[in-house]
């Protein structure tokens, strides 16, 4: 990987990959759900959208769209708490069509008042969607339960209120405010071209590009000293639920453990939990454990659908396994496969030339250091059994254990269960 930064503080990334028969063109700018206030709650979003409704060049969604069509090419973008992401990708003939593309939404959108308006109905609908999709839906109010009314804790999306709420006003003072060259990564990954040829066309078509210093977002308040559940009532066939701790961010040394900690529980199939609730027990069709890590704040969570009637029994087996890891019930043959697991994923998720430019533009955006594949299978080997154990024993405590769930159950239901010695 090669990092250029232009005059007006804009960072290009290259990452070239031999044998590739694509490239992509990724923007990412440091503009997310945690940068909003509650009156604005879901605009990062809304502004996403709104980018493919017309630009100066382009002035219709259908002439946006078509541009890629034309040539087979995969575009989208994509809205998280701390980033936004525009990408297109192509075969390699097609590259400076995609960069012509991907800089035009970016930097000329028109905003017109009569398309938000339009827009308004389209992510009411997406937003009914996630809210009778549980499986999807259940990760927001994980962290609901973790992060309160603050932005952290808010839905990506927005509200009905904040969504209809949205105008041409509101959405040219946060482009303004977040979308900066000193707030923004380009990244080209795939079969590349002459660098040099690049990097002077960048320069060309950014040159003008706001510079301002963009604004910060708050950090996260944390505050938990026993097991705490939110329950969304639902009447559904299945109960989703999540069920972890908080655990370490996306600075600390110790999120390396923390993913083979996953790994072991509910990484893969051969995993605990994994086992003990679909082999053994026949709860669930899937059970899957994860870490989340964020800039200020991380999480390991467990996900599962389960049976209405068999909630309190699942719920059960996820924290007899969560105990068992605090006791220092692992075994070496445990850590070395989870961290081999690891290793081998990452390798496996880095043969598109779109996942090679997220997992560098991602690491220069957020920090707090760009790591190539083989700086993190180093990382990945260093962790000890001593270093599972010890994260084990820090994060599987009471007072850092949550429940979120959506089903036919009331607040309250699980507070037995999740305080039980």
């Amino acid at each position: 990987m090669e990092k250029i930064i232009l005059s007006n503080g804009l960072r290009l990334l290259f990452v070239p990959q031999k044998e590739a028969r694509t490239v992509t063109a990724l923007i990412l700018v440091g503009a997310g759900s945690k940068y909003e206030t509650k009156a604005i709650n879901g605009l990062s979003h809304f502004l996403e959208h709104m980018l493919f409704k017309g630009t100066k060049k382009r002035p219709t969604p259908l002439e946006v769209a078509s541009v890629l069509d034309r040539v087979g090419g995969d575009y989208n973008a994509f809205t998280d708490r701390e980033y936004t992401g525009y990408f297109a990708k192509v075969r390699p003939e097609h590259f400076h069509l995609a960069l012509d593309w991907v800089s035009d939404i970016f930097l000329h959108p028109l905003l017109l008042p009569e398309a938000i308006e339009r827009e308004k109905g389209v992510i009411l609908e997406e937003l009914h969607m996630y809210l009778d999709t549980p499986l999807q839906y259940i990760g927001e109010v994980w962290e609901k339960l973790l992060y309160g009314d603050q932005p952290a804790g808010w839905d990506i999306i927005g509200t009905k209120e904040t969504i209809l709420g949205v105008d041409q006003k509101k959405l040219l003072n946060y482009f303004s405010q977040h979308y900066s060259s000193r707030n923004t990564v380009l990244a080209f990954a795939g079969c590349l071209e002459d660098k040099e040829k690049i990097k002077r066309e960048v320069e060309k078509v950014f040159q003008a590009m706001n510079q301002e210093s963009p604004a910060d977002k708050l950090k996260v308040k944390e505050e938990q000293t026993t097991p705490r559940s939110l329950i969304k009532f639902k009447k559904t066939d299945q109960t989703h639920l999540s069920l972890g701790v908080r655990g370490y961010d996306g600075q600390d040394e110790q999120r390396w453990a923390q993913a083979v900690l996953a790994v072991i529980l509910g990484g893969n199939m051969s995993s605990r939990l994994f086992n003990v609730i679909r082999e053994e027990h026949s709860l669930a069709y899937y059970v899957r454990t994860f870490p989340q890590t964020y800039t200020d704040t991380g999480y390991l969570m467990t996900q599962a659908g389960i049976a209405n009637q068999k909630v309190e029994k699942a719920v059960q087996l996820i924290l007899e396994e969560y105990q068992k890891m605090a006791r220092g019930e692992i075994q070496p043959s445990e850590t070395e496969k989870g961290k081999e697991y690891l290793k081998g994923s990452l390798s496996l998720s880095l043969e598109s030339s779109s996942s090679l430019a997220s997992f560098y533009a991602q690491q220069e955006l957020l920090g707090p250091a760009v790591l190539s594949p083989e700086e993190m299978t180093q990382k990945i080997n260093q962790v000890t059994q001593e270093d599972v154990c010890r994260a084990a024993k820090e994060l599987f405590v009471p007072a850092k254990l949550n429940l979120a769930l959506i089903g036919p159950y009331h607040q309250g239901d699980f507070d037995a269960i999740l305080r039980k010695p």
